[in-house]
């Protein structure tokens, strides 16, 4: 499964980055994050529960970051168990471009599932997938205008 999109953050590039690399930001904005610890600047450990049609589960995951092109991209890799509901992993490529007091934020990204949620059939899995992906973007756009204003 690939998804790709481009949103608009109004808040300066560097503002931005450091608020994808700040756990209590990224926990606020992920659907269904309960816990999310940093162990370095490269590696943090995830805990999400998520309902994919029938399916809930409790995802425990680990992510590792790539900043070698930082601040204007970086790369991310990671994987998750749901016990019985199943795994996934992938990874995502983002790039941040600088228009004047905004940033643009692209990403692509690539996720494998196995176990029951692959069972649930492709279009569901898609169409979560979207759906987790804009419900982030917009919680993390809304975030960044908050601090901006603040």
């Amino acid at each position: 499964m690939e998804l790709a999109d481009e949103i608009r953050i109004a808040a300066p590039k560097d503002v931005v980055y450091a608020a994808l690399n700040n756990p209590e930001i990224l926990q606020k904005c992920i659907p269904g994050c309960e816990e999310l610890i940093k162990h370095s600047d490269s590696e943090l450990e995830a805990k999400v529960v998520l309902k994919v049609g029938p399916v809930k589960a409790k995802f425990g995951g680990n992510v590792q970051l790539n900043t070698d092109g930082a601040p204007d991209s970086f790369s991310l890799t990671g994987q998750g168990n749901g016990g019985a509901a199943g795994h996934a992993k992938g990874g995502a490529d983002v790039t941040l471009t600088a228009d004047g007091n905004e940033t643009i934020l692209k990403y692509e990204a690539k996720a494998e599932i196995g176990g029951k949620l692959a069972q649930l059939g492709s279009r569901l899995i898609q169409s979560t997938a979207k759906k987790l992906a804009a419900k982030f973007f917009k919680s993390f756009a809304d975030v960044m205008a908050e601090e901006t204003v603040a």
